[in-house]
């Protein structure tokens, strides 16, 4: 892609004219040298936009069963205790498994843990996982 955008600025550029009348350098720019610009830039968010929506970090695993009701209970159950936290159920075969948080660091993860333990007292862990981040929370773009 660059290298088109540099065939574009290069057969556009021989429009640039350059005079040097006592010290001083005008340029005469073709306006459709930025409208290019501006379209790069466009493509370049929707590109990169996934790529910044999941990162690596941390999820609790909060159950992980072959019986699809005790799996969508418990879903029901974190979402009744813990609005904030999104939760995932996942089928990994021959189990349901239900992940709950999109933290950055274990540390972030640990009081969850706790709390959910009072729930679900076997069987959760913290986990490494692939997780959402929200671009604009995260600060870029």
């Amino acid at each position: 892609m660059k290298y088109i955008i540099s065939c574009v600025l290069l057969i556009l550029s021989h429009t640039l004219v350059a005079q040097t009348d006592s010290n001083s350098v005008v340029v005469h720019k073709d306006p459709r040298i930025d409208m290019l610009e501006k379209k790069q830039i466009q493509i370049n968010e929707l590109t990169t936009r996934d790529a910044r929506r999941y990162v690596q970090g941390f999820r609790i695993l909060v159950i992980s069963t072959n019986d699809r009701n005790k799996a969508t209970t418990a879903k029901t159950k974190i979402y009744q205790e813990f609005p904030e936290l999104k939760a995932y159920l996942q089928w990994q075969s021959p189990y349901m498994k239900l992940k709950v948080g999109d933290f950055k660091s274990r540390e972030e993860a640990e009081p969850y843990l706790s709390a959910i333990q009072r729930y679900f007292p076997s069987g959760v862990y913290i986990i490494r996982d692939v997780i959402e981040v929200n671009p604009d929370k995260s600060g870029s773009l």
